[in-house]
This record gives structure tokens, sequence and C-alpha cells, in this order.
């Protein structure tokens, strides 16, 4: 069995090689195996040049590279990544250093043993570190989550969540459209309507980071949200 690990990045210069170091150090259980699936979204910086060190310095990593010709958005990204992905299982990791690969496991049993077919790693559930940031942009989140669990009936705690997991034939099944970040509300709308499909959660670590430190999402994208949740939970696109 395989793992497949898609990464979108954007000017990611400092901190992809670290991501892949920790990702290369992770062991995963029942000897399923890794794939990383990298898609650079025409970042500006040296991203692609970081990349290619790490290859040099790590050449039995199973590693598919593929940079878009024009930004297109991380929702786009993660549909290439999806379309080249040749693993089992299949779950989306951000190229920053919010998330902890070393959790993979977390949610990957649930699959392997055979309770789940996606799983989402919930910020706001268990005993993991959460680092305080962003009062507002919480409160965002959960009304997010909220909305998004009215369309769908779910309970879900975390909609927006990075750390998604999913068996890989079940997200290749799906069509997806939105190129930027709509792509957590539509694609939970989208596995919410599979009938008895066994949707799980679990309590994951996170160590957001600042603006300043390269957070990309806004204000902005939470509206953009609450379109995708109306287009996609609701009038069910």
């Amino acid at each position: 069995m395989k793992l497949s690990i898609i990464i979108p990045a954007y000017n990611e210069e400092k901190t992809i090689f670290q991501i892949l170091k920790v990702i290369e150090s992770v062991v995963l259980i029942d000897n399923v195996g890794k794939e990383i699936i990298i898609i650079d979204d025409c970042s500006v910086d040296k991203t692609a040049a970081v990349i290619e060190d790490f290859r040099k310095d790590y050449p039995h990593l199973e590693i598919q590279y593929f940079k878009q010709e024009v930004n297109q958005g991380k929702g786009a990204a993660i549909h290439k990544g999806i379309s080249k992905a040749t693993g089992d299982f299949l779950i989306i990791q951000d190229a920053d250093l919010e998330y902890n690969p070393h959790e993979y496991n977390l949610l990957l049993k649930l699959v392997v043993d055979g309770h789940a077919d996606v799983v989402y790693g919930s910020r706001f559930m268990g005993g993991k570190p959460h680092r305080m940031l962003f009062f507002f942009h919480s409160i965002g989140n959960k009304l997010l989550t909220f909305i998004s669990n009215a369309f769908t009936n779910l309970n879900l705690s975390d909609m927006e969540t990075c750390y998604k997991l999913f068996r890989t034939s079940i997200i290749q099944g799906i069509e997806l459209k939105e190129k930027r970040f709509g792509f957590e509300p539509e694609i939970t709308a989208k596995i919410a309507r599979i009938p008895k499909i066994r949707i799980y959660e679990v309590g994951i670590s996170y160590y957001g980071r600042t603006y300043e430190e390269g957070k990309k999402i806004n204000w902005k994208d939470g509206f953009r949200a609450i379109f995708c949740m109306i287009k996609y939970g609701l009038l069910g696109l």
C-alpha cells in the first residue's frame, strides 16, 4: 500500500526543505509506502531550486514535481496532484510548517483498519498543541464549519483543516472545480453526498503562522467559502 502526499506550494522557499525532510523521516504504519507530489503554483522565489536541492540530497524518495505555468491557486494545484496520485490513500500537506507529518498515522490508521473512507484532522479537538493566534480567524473557521455542517448534515469540528485523508479512488472520482481556497467546502459538500461513505475526524496539532510568516488566506476567502457552501452544499451543483 502507498500514501500519496500532495503538496501545493507557492513561494515557500523558507520552509519547504524542512517540511520535506520531516516527511522523509515519517515511518507509516503497516509498511505503507510514500510518494510525494509537489505542485509549484508558479512560485517567483527560490522554491523550485530548494526542491531540486532536496531531491539531490534524498534520491531514494519517490517525488513527482510539477510547476504550473501561471499561478492558478491552491485548489488548482491540489487538482493536479490528485490527478497524478498513484497511492491507495491520499493526504494534502501544506508546504509550510503549520501541520506535523508525524501525525499522518493518526488519520491513516482509521482507513487502513477498514473503519473509514475519509478522515479529517481537526485542530479543534483532542489534546494536541495548538498555537494561539487570531481570535476572529478561529471564530470564522468555526462559523464556516457550522454553515457547512448545516448544508451537509455532518458534525465536523474543523471543515477548513488542511489535513484531509481519502481513499484515492474516492477523491479521483469526484469532479472538482474550485481553483483557490474554495476547495475545502467544495470537497466536503461533495463527499457528504456519496452514499454510505464513512467520514471520521481525529484531533491533530496546529503550529499556525502569522501573515508576516507567510500565511496567505484572508477574509475574502471566507466569503468565497460561504458562496461555495451554498453552491455545492445547498444547491448540490
